[in-house]
């Protein structure tokens, strides 16, 4: 289930603020960070995104 355009204009990556990439319509369903230095990858369940860098997937 895809994440509404408009939250995700809002949303931001919580450890470094950069915007998130909406990759909720792969396998697993993510938002990923858009910042260089970081490119965490938080999962989506149920079409609500989970923004806590605990739950994150580091980049690979």
């Amino acid at each position: 289930m895809p994440v509404e355009a408009s939250l995700l204009e809002i949303l931001a990556c919580p450890a470094c603020h950069a915007p998130l990439a909406d990759k909720s319509a792969d396998d697993p369903a993510e938002l990923v960070c858009t910042g260089t230095g970081c490119g965490l990858a938080y999962p989506v369940r149920d079409g609500i995104p989970v923004l806590l860098v605990d739950e994150a997937r580091k980049p690979a």
